[in-house]
């Protein structure tokens, strides 16, 4: 059975980090479907160990997030913010850095791919009246995104999962991460100007954009109640329930009719995260995981040079191979295991998302500024790769050091 269980996993595996699979191109969400009714049909799972692998709170805080980021999202409030950061900007390399910062800051708090989402379309526009090259300004608000949802523990999927599993209060959790990825940010801006200030053009027009009218009362209360979330989260709050309670607010002021809302959630990517929570009980099931972290303990402790080298190594690799969402999935039972656990945790967050900035596959949020800007620009894998690798690697550097100084002088 044990074995069957490592079958199941492998080839749920293989359709889900493998973009087009040949062999049952049914996409990640099925994969992950088709993975988790054959632990169940097979006997390595009963539906009740299936149903209690699905970790319900991860699951909650992300449909949770995802709804109240569409009603925030609604209206044309961040649209005319957009335009006024442009109109204010008076730069290309002004507004280069505005959109890494803004980018950055927005996913902390409404997760990476949703923040991706909405701006594609802007920075498509906005560089197309203005005669910018696109190229500079995807890649910017990609991997700011993916290094600003570092920050928080609603950021990105994995580190709402990370929370669940940790039980880190949210405040305690920002408090560790907010240095390190600060400075991940500062490098970042750094590292963009190096690749791409002399690609810009000295000037930028503005008399291509016209003054957005704002939603005034519908966005103002998105935006109080998005910060009353935030205060509810800080106040240690549970924080799917947060959210929702912040939706109900929206969903009660908007009075009307919320089907379009719920038709903009991304459906499939619960799906997605329920089957895998399924499949990868399975292979903890079977004892597998276990024993490899136990060979492998003495080679991860944080406390060490050369832990720290195997754990960055480890989890930089497992992100790009099998996605950084499955890698903190089947780290999660054990993390608690390596002498500091709130050190661990955090810089496992840090890790496996500043990860996704590696290559244009790393991340959903790379994919989704690709797939959104494709008509416009092809935005190809070596491009993205000369500036990912750079920017991977110097965020490293730079801020685990950072982090392992603020766990320290936290205690």
């Amino acid at each position: 059975m044990k074995f069957v269980a490592l079958a199941i996993f492998a080839a749920t595996y293989a359709i889900v980090a493998v973009r087009h699979f040949r062999p049952l191109p049914v996409g990640r969400p099925a994969g992950a479907m088709l993975g988790a009714t054959a632990m169940v049909a097979t006997g390595v799972l009963t539906p009740s160990d299936a149903y209690a692998a699905i970790d319900h709170d991860t699951i909650l805080l992300l449909f949770g997030m995802m709804l109240l980021t569409a009603c925030i999202t609604e209206g044309s409030g961040l649209d005319a913010l957009a335009r006024v950061v442009v109109r204010r900007a008076g730069t290309p390399w002004r507004l280069l850095v505005a959109l890494s910062l803004s980018a950055a800051a927005l996913s902390a708090v409404l997760v990476n791919d949703t923040v991706c989402v909405f701006f594609t379309p802007i920075v498509v526009v906005v560089c197309q009246r203005a005669g910018l090259p696109l190229g500079p300004y995807l890649i910017a608000l990609a991997t700011s995104a993916n290094i600003g949802s570092a920050c928080t523990l609603v950021g990105n999927p994995q580190n709402m999962i990370i929370g669940s599993r940790s039980g880190m209060p949210f405040a305690d959790f920002l408090l560790r991460s907010f240095p390190a990825t600060a400075v991940a940010l500062a490098v970042q801006v750094g590292l963009l100007r190096v690749f791409y200030r002399r690609r810009l053009p000295d000037r930028l027009d503005v008399s291509a954009f016209d003054a957005s009218r704002v939603e005034g009362g519908r966005s103002w209360l998105a935006t109080w109640v998005g910060l009353g979330v935030i205060a509810g989260f800080l106040a240690g709050l549970h924080m799917g329930f947060t959210a929702l309670a912040g939706v109900s607010v929206l969903l009660v002021a908007r009075r009307r009719d919320p089907a379009g809302l719920f038709s903009r959630l991304d459906w499939t990517l619960l799906v997605f995260f329920a089957g895998l929570f399924i499949v990868v009980g399975g292979l903890q099931h079977t004892g597998f995981v276990d024993a490899a972290i136990r060979s492998a303990g003495p080679w991860l402790d944080l406390h060490t040079l050369h832990g720290q080298a195997a754990f960055t190594a480890l989890f930089v690799a497992g992100s790009n191979l099998v996605s950084n969402v499955p890698m903190v999935m089947l780290a999660g039972p054990w993390v608690d295991r390596l002498g500091d656990p709130d050190l661990a945790w955090v810089e496992l967050a840090f890790v496996t998302t500043i990860a996704g900035n590696l290559t244009l596959l790393g991340s959903v949020a790379n994919i989704v500024v690709a797939e959104r800007s494709r008509e416009a620009y092809d935005l190809g894998f070596l491009e993205y790769l000369r500036f990912g690798v750079a920017t991977t690697l110097a965020s490293l550097v730079v801020g685990l050091p950072v982090l392992v100084l603020t766990a320290r002088l936290l205690g």
